[in-house]
């Protein structure tokens, strides 16, 4: 294999999404588009009165159950007991995801098996699973164990089931970086295309939406408490006090743009260049000032040879909590204020929640329907903005323009931050 004297563009050919505000592309374009919610009470510990009392839910899934035999799901979509059996909850969403990009992008089995495609993914594995599994072993003592819970439970879930199912070859690969997690997914699968390496990466993430997986935040105090699905999740509101949970599962499909037009593939959107950075600051808690974030923003227009001028849409990382946001803002302002730029800013976690490591596949999901579909989705549910966001473009009402240009930011606990620049191709 030769290696490419420069760098090759890199495009967006399939997408797939099981997510809070829809299960197909559909779906998720007109939640989008009219800002319509997702998010619904949710009860984390059946019987107790907790104080989070909402979640952005899964319709037509059940996975409540430790068991795959209770679940329910779609009658489009169709697995042996062999399948089930080494999943967790979202490795069933996760699934049904990837099997949707795929389609989407007219991809056949040969192609997935080829040497030179590969599986990126991310997930926190199934504390929910793992807890009833480790329960099992400890009850009796040792006696009895769960011959593949591991395989069921732990952070490399995805890729364990799903290079099995698609019988990848090129190559398949874990990230671990809380909710940056599928965006450095997304950021080293363009790396690996552009370079030459492979010609296509599907990048997946999922999240269980279980009291083991969520609720869990409620102890540094990061989940809101709001009780009203339409308020609940508020990113840049003076009201906001906490992000409201999610999961389920996305997928996207990387091509090199040689691979796609050849094979008359559907483009959605190219993706220029991306940049990451570390806040060296707080385990749990962004950089007040945003410098972190900031820095990875000017490092991925950088790599994409935009100005922050060009650039029309911000989808912000924002997930409703006091000090994230905040941190967000003043970055939003170091990148683009000060350069005399006003590109259109929203959150589109105030519809869908916070689906933690699978929000930025998901959200970049989402800019490369905007950008297809022609419209910048607003601000949902934003009412007062934070003193912070002054000068900062925030409509709150859908824009119905094409973006040509698209700003994707993404931070995790510890620090990581990445961003992700996407640019319209044209028709």
């Amino acid at each position: 294999m030769s290696l490419p004297s420069a760098p090759r563009r890199v495009v967006v050919t399939g997408l797939g999404f099981i997510t809070s505000i829809g299960n197909d592309r559909a779906t998720v374009t007109r939640h989008l588009r009219e800002l319509r919610h997702g998010l619904e009470p949710f009860d984390f510990i059946s019987g107790s009165d907790l104080p989070v009392k909402v979640a952005g839910t899964i319709k037509e899934f059940d996975t409540r159950s430790d068991h795959y035999s209770d679940w329910r799901w779609p009658a489009r979509y169709t697995f042996t007991r062999d399948v089930l059996r080494t999943l967790p909850p979202h490795g069933l969403h996760a699934i049904c995801a990837t099997d949707e990009a795929i389609a989407d992008a007219g991809l056949v089995r040969e192609d997935l098996a080829r040497d030179d495609t590969g599986l990126f993914t991310a997930s926190a594995g199934s504390p929910f699973l793992q807890h009833k599994y480790l329960g099992t072993m400890y009850d009796s003592k040792g006696d009895r164990l769960v011959p593949l819970g591991v395989v069921a439970t732990i952070a490399g879930t995805l890729n364990f089931n799903l290079s099995t199912r698609y019988g990848m070859r090129g190559a398949v690969c874990g990230f671990v970086s809380a909710c940056a997690s599928t965006s450095h997914a997304l950021g080293y699968a363009y790396d690996e295309i552009a370079l030459g390496r492979l010609e296509r990466v599907i990048v997946v993430g999922g999240e269980d939406i279980t009291a083991d997986s969520t609720y869990s935040f409620h102890a540094v105090r990061a989940l809101s408490r709001n009780p009203d699905p339409a308020t609940a999740s508020r990113p840049f509101d003076t009201a906001r006090d906490g992000f409201v949970g999610s999961g389920g599962g996305a997928a996207l499909v990387l091509e090199s743009a040689e691979a796609a037009q050849a094979r008359g593939a559907r483009i959605y959107a190219e993706l220029a260049g991306w940049g990451q950075s570390a806040d060296g600051y707080n385990i749990a808690i962004s950089d007040p000032e945003g410098r972190g974030l900031a820095l990875a923003m000017k490092r991925a227009l950088a790599a994409a040879r935009t100005a922050p001028t060009e650039v029309d849409y911000v989808n912000a990382h924002a997930t409703s909590t006091v000090a994230g946001d905040r941190s967000e803002a003043r970055a939003l302002r170091t990148i683009f204020s000060e350069a005399g730029a006003t590109p259109a800013i929203s959150s589109t976690k105030a519809l869908t929640g916070h689906a933690l490591s699978m929000a930025g596949v998901m959200e970049t999901a989402f800019c490369a329907v905007a950008m297809a579909e022609g419209f910048i989705p607003g601000q949902a549910h934003l009412v007062n903005p934070d003193p912070d966001c002054e000068g900062l473009n925030i409509p709150r009402e859908t824009i119905a323009r094409a973006p040509n240009v698209i700003v994707k930011n993404s931070s995790g606990f510890g620090g990581s931050n990445v961003s992700l620049v996407l640019r319209r191709w044209p028709a």
